[in-house]
């Protein structure tokens, strides 16, 4: 009798699960929305050194020293934040730093004299907005992230640039037919309506929801608070001043603060007024750049997962450099087609030079690149606080601002060549198996 074998069962394969969205990318959107909405409450004061000059009489000189105290408070409170955030998490700090800007901004609304507005818009915004500087987005990046460092710290450097793009214009035009004050108060209540999202969606550290960092192999238990924020950071200053590699990285991200934040931020919108330009349209063109910048630092942090970021800085300093000594002769009354040129030509470069800067932080510092970066971040601040306030002096004296436009190109080309003369730290050795 023939025995039949029964027909074996159909194999049953499983359904493929979806793969879910990494929690470190949600981390990076807030953190993307907080720095945009830091960069738009850094993005008024030069659209109010004209009004207030009117309204009170205030020099430029004197309006430009309370833009350069908010810029050197920007940079110096960095990384004392940095280590804050170590200590008492990153969403506390966050969230008191948004409040601080908020009263420091609604204040001003009542404000008399100069040393009010040094005050308020100086001291106040100055450490709130330092606070949530560019290293917040080295401690974030750090901390949620192992792989795509590179991309990341483009997207968050370009937060900043998104800043201007969305409030430039809309505060440019408040200022314009509704005066300074409206735009003041439309600074301080965003501040206050960041504060829940930073609160209910930002989380310090992928152990604090039972996740690796994003690429990790293995998961990276939550070090314990740093106490001592404070004797930290100055420690860690302390050890990196003694390197030549940091007085490099220093110096030449002073150059960049200066080009940048502090003369072409700050008195771009005044001096093509100055030829005959309406500020809301001179305000759209620095929104512009902000644009052109998204894109141009996104790719930069690309590049800089791939390409020598020593190499990078130098081409992105000459570059800049060079369209800075040719814009005095591109100002004019009316948008033509070189200023056009000259828009998306430095939008591109504009920020373009922080991944770069922070892979070279990191390479170089390991654990403490956060707070050296943010050390590094306070010359860029300290190089646009002193061009903001030399730059308003150089307008009240010579009655136009050529001279700045031709120096800091000048010391574009500089720091060109620093960023060569960084030295280049071998790659580890791994220990061979026996």
């Amino acid at each position: 009798m023939t025995q039949t074998t029964p027909a074996a069962a159909p194999v049953q394969i499983p359904p493929a699960r979806r793969r879910r969205v990494h929690r470190a990318w949600f981390v990076a959107a807030v953190t993307f929305v907080t720095i945009t909405g830091a960069a738009a409450f850094r993005s008024l004061p030069g659209l109010l050194i004209d009004p207030l000059h009117q309204e009170f009489g205030w020099s430029r000189g004197t309006i430009g020293a309370a833009v350069s105290v908010n810029l050197a408070l920007y940079g110096l409170t960095a990384p004392f934040a940095a280590a804050l955030m170590d200590r008492f998490g990153i969403r506390r700090v966050v969230a008191a730093a948004l409040t601080v800007i908020a009263f420091g901004s609604l204040l001003t609304v009542w404000m008399t004299a100069p040393w009010q507005l040094l005050l308020c818009w100086g001291l106040l915004v100055g450490l709130g907005t330092g606070s949530m500087a560019l290293a917040f987005a080295a401690t974030v990046t750090n901390r949620w992230f192992t792989e795509r460092r590179g991309l990341v710290s483009g997207i968050l450097t370009a937060a900043s640039a998104s800043g201007q793009l969305v409030f430039l214009p809309l505060l440019s035009w408040v200022v314009e037919d509704h005066g300074w004050r409206p735009a003041a108060v439309t600074v301080g209540l965003t501040a206050l309506a960041v504060v829940p999202l930073v609160w209910l969606l930002m989380r310090d550290h992928p152990a604090d929801v039972g996740e690796k960092p994003y690429g990790a192999v293995e998961f990276v238990p939550k070090p314990p608070p740093v106490i001592g924020a404070a004797r930290r950071t100055l420690t860690v200053l302390s050890g990196s001043v003694r390197t030549g590699t940091f007085w490099l990285l220093a110096g030449t991200f002073a150059i960049c603060g200066a080009s940048t934040n502090g003369l072409v931020q700050t008195h771009f919108v005044p001096a093509e007024h100055d030829h005959g330009m309406p500020v809301t349209t001179a305000a759209s063109l620095l929104a512009v750049i902000g644009v052109f910048d998204v894109a141009g630092t996104i790719a930069s942090g690309w590049f800089t997962d791939r390409f020598e970021p020593r190499r990078l800085l130098a081409v992105y300093y000459a570059l800049r450099g060079l369209s800075l000594l040719f814009l005095p002769m591109l100002l004019g009354p009316s948008i033509q087609p070189s200023m056009v040129f000259f828009i998306i030509f430095y939008g591109l470069d504009w920020v373009a030079t922080v991944p770069p800067t922070l892979a070279l932080c990191r390479e170089q510092f390991g654990e403490d690149s956060a707070i050296v970066f943010g050390w590094v971040l306070a010359a860029h601040q300290i190089g646009a606080a002193l061009v903001a306030y030399l730059g308003g002096v150089a307008r009240d004296v010579f009655g136009s601002y050529d001279l700045v436009w031709y120096a800091s190109g000048t010391l574009c080309a500089a720091a060109a060549l620093m960023s060569l003369v960084i030295r280049r730290t071998a790659p580890a050795v791994a220990p061979a198996v026996s």
